[in-house]
């Protein structure tokens, strides 16, 4: 089943009183009943969650450009919203696949029919291997894991030598590097070759190429941080440079396209740093493709499509471009000291991890004209308030509603199962219902 045919039947999904933030009229209805009756987003609950369709289509066009003109692939990070119908945005504006988080995201992302994975973590649950074996049955299917020790390469090996049998081809595999104090990843270039020099040794992997996180190394773009990073960056590339030798141009051990060409990988690129991936990665990149040698560069930033209102806008080097496409809205329902309102959204429906919401403006209603809300910021979330607090008094009612900029996408949609798309433009008609699948 195609993407596009699986998308298509989500609009015969039938909404339910269950579902967060839909008016009371919609229970009952199929998604693409109600969307005919062009709702306005001042019908939703508070609190809610909503996407602004204008500024996804912007992002979706910058960021994809932004690659392109520096000779880098796209594989967005779906894990940032598990939606499927904005996948398909980016796939559509030219990504070349997905990049998820664990073999349950990949396995979702199959039932949509995406034909290109990649899997930023090393797979070792038999289920999972065993899942992944079976799709690698279908020979449009590209799909690759990450490795960043022997013992993982041999864990993969256990899974995958068992029933049912035989594997339909090799597992490509990507050799991580990590970096002191990060997150996964061989502990130095030196360690990443070894665990390459594994895999190309393996009977049911095949060594695909190079795959790394800057992100985890820095959370600012203070001089150490951006140091560290770069430095990071260019290990990836003395890795690069092993893995190719190691594969001596091809082979039985090397990956190979469906032409059977060489086919090396070298990854990075979450949203923050994008920018110095493509500026270490840019002499290699020219190298190579001046070589012909079928590297491909691939950039995995996921959160850009959404950019924030926060941790993203304070640090990507793509701020001025992408414009914030995700905006809170909770109600003022008790205001019990001048300076101190709580609103009814909390941190079962708003992302904190990197930055509370952000007050911005006053409104009757979700969407409606907003006045401004200044020297005001939201100061901590319980499970269901936002504490409003300002130094003055403040100019709001109970029963009105506050418009919340917020940080960080990765954290904002696992909180909800359909999120209205309003047209954007100053229109607050909701064009799209986008389902989540967490």
């Amino acid at each position: 089943m195609s993407q596009h045919t699986r998308l298509a039947e989500l609009g015969d999904e039938r909404l339910t009183a269950a579902d967060k933030g839909l008016p009371a009229r919609a229970d009952g209805l199929t998604v693409r009943e109600f969307l005919a009756t062009s709702p306005r987003l001042a019908e939703f609950w508070t609190p809610l969650l909503a996407l602004d369709d204008r500024a996804l289509a912007a992002n979706a066009r910058v960021i994809q450009g932004w690659c392109n003109d520096r000779g880098l692939e796209l594989m967005p990070h779906g894990k940032t919203t598990m939606a499927p119908a904005l996948w398909e945005r980016q796939l559509d504006a030219g990504a070349t696949g997905l990049t998820l988080a664990t073999p349950g995201q990949v396995r979702t992302a199959r039932s949509f029919g995406v034909a290109s994975i990649m899997l930023a973590n090393t797979v070792v649950a038999p289920a999972a291997l065993a899942f992944i074996a079976a799709e690698l049955a279908d020979p449009g299917f590209a799909f690759r894991a990450w490795v960043d020790s022997v013992e993982s390469v041999e864990a993969m090996e256990r899974g995958l030598t068992g029933p049912p049998a035989p594997l339909p081809r090799r597992i490509d595999v990507l050799v991580e590097l990590g970096g002191a104090g990060g997150r996964t990843g061989a502990r130095g270039v030196s360690e990443a070759a070894r665990v390459a020099e594994r895999v190309a040794a393996s009977p049911v992997l095949r060594l695909a190429g190079t795959a790394g996180y800057e992100g985890s190394l820095g959370h600012d773009r203070s001089p150490e941080a951006v140091a560290a990073v770069r430095g990071y960056l260019a290990e990836m590339l003395e890795l690069h440079d092993i893995v190719g030798a190691i594969t001596g141009g091809g082979g039985d051990g090397a990956a190979a396209d469906h032409d059977g060409a060489r086919e090396l990988i070298i990854t990075a690129g979450g949203s923050a740093y994008l920018d110095l991936v493509a500026e270490v990665f840019a002499p290699a990149i020219s190298a190579a493709t001046a070589a012909g040698d079928g590297t491909r560069w691939i950039l995995r930033s996921g959160a850009s499509l959404l950019h924030d209102d926060g941790f993203y806008r304070g640090i990507s080097p793509l701020d001025a471009e992408l414009t914030p496409a995700m905006r809170g809205y909770a109600r003022v329902v008790s205001h019990p000291e001048p300076g101190l309102a709580l609103l009814d959204g909390g941190k079962r429906d708003f992302p904190y991890d990197e930055g509370l919401p952000v007050p911005f403006g006053v409104a009757a209603a979700p969407g409606a004209d907003e006045r401004p809300l200044a020297a005001a910021s939201v100061t901590a979330l319980n499970d269901q308030h936002a504490y409003l607090r300002s130094d003055s008094a403040l100019p709001i009612a109970i029963g009105e509603v506050v418009s919340l900029g917020l940080s960080h996408p990765c954290t904002a949609f696992d909180k909800w199962r359909f999120i209205p798309v309003v047209e954007g433009g100053g229109s607050d008609r909701v064009v799209e219902l986008v389902r989540t699948f967490f």
